[in-house]
């Protein structure tokens, strides 16, 4: 694409941005699932400090953090079987 019409489309998108404000229903939804992952990879960086002994280690990406932040305990719970049990 053009970079002028990328240029137009980003001022466009700020102009109406300006006029009708954000839509504040969606900045909250995006906010809580982006704290969400965040607090997924955190539980994998602890799971994988404290499984190092064992020989664990889940890789910390967007898909896992994912899983760990939605699903709680329990998913990093179901990553650490997927990966003693799957993943030999």
């Amino acid at each position: 694409m053009d970079p002028i019409v990328i240029t137009l489309a980003f001022l466009a998108l700020v102009v109406l941005l300006l006029f009708f404000g954000p839509p504040l229903k969606f900045m909250q939804w995006v906010s809580k699932g982006v704290l969400r992952v965040i607090i997924g990879a955190l539980f994998i960086f602890f799971a994988n400090v404290f499984g190092s002994m064992f020989g664990l280690h889940i890789p910390i990406n967007l898909f896992t953090s994912l899983i760990a932040g939605f699903l709680g305990i329990f998913g990093v719970g179901a990553l650490v079987a997927i990966h003693f049990l799957v993943l030999p």
